[in-house]
């Protein structure tokens, strides 16, 4: 009993080490952006949570246009990574060493306009 006590106690420490910082900066951890969803015609809010990530496991591939960035998949999407990105920084098309990844979640509801 004692065991799962301190487990208890570990994880609340360990929360609340990481929710006092993003509270103390509005709530969230980074500045807040946006992002636009090609196939669901949406805006949604996002936040840097980590960056950079190394370059392991799946992630999204994001671009840049004239209104800013955008990507084919959202929340709700089989093709959403839940916000693991990577910008294709060497231009070459492929993820490899030379490119940007990240994490971003994209926060719903999404908006029609930014």
């Amino acid at each position: 009993m004692a065991k799962k006590s301190l487990v208890v106690l570990m994880v609340l420490i360990l929360s609340l080490a990481f929710a006092v910082p993003a509270f103390a900066k509005g709530g969230r951890a980074g500045d807040v952006g946006t992002i636009y969803v090609t196939s669901q015609g949406l805006y949604y809010e996002t936040f840097a949570a980590a960056d950079p990530l190394p370059m392991q496991g799946n992630f999204q591939k994001l671009e840049m246009g004239p209104n800013g960035a955008y990507t084919e998949f959202g929340p709700g999407a089989p093709g959403y990574l839940g916000g693991r990105w990577w910008v294709d920084s060497n231009g070459n098309g492929y993820q490899d060493e030379g490119d940007h990844f990240f994490l971003c979640p994209l926060l719903g509801p999404g908006s029609p306009t930014p």
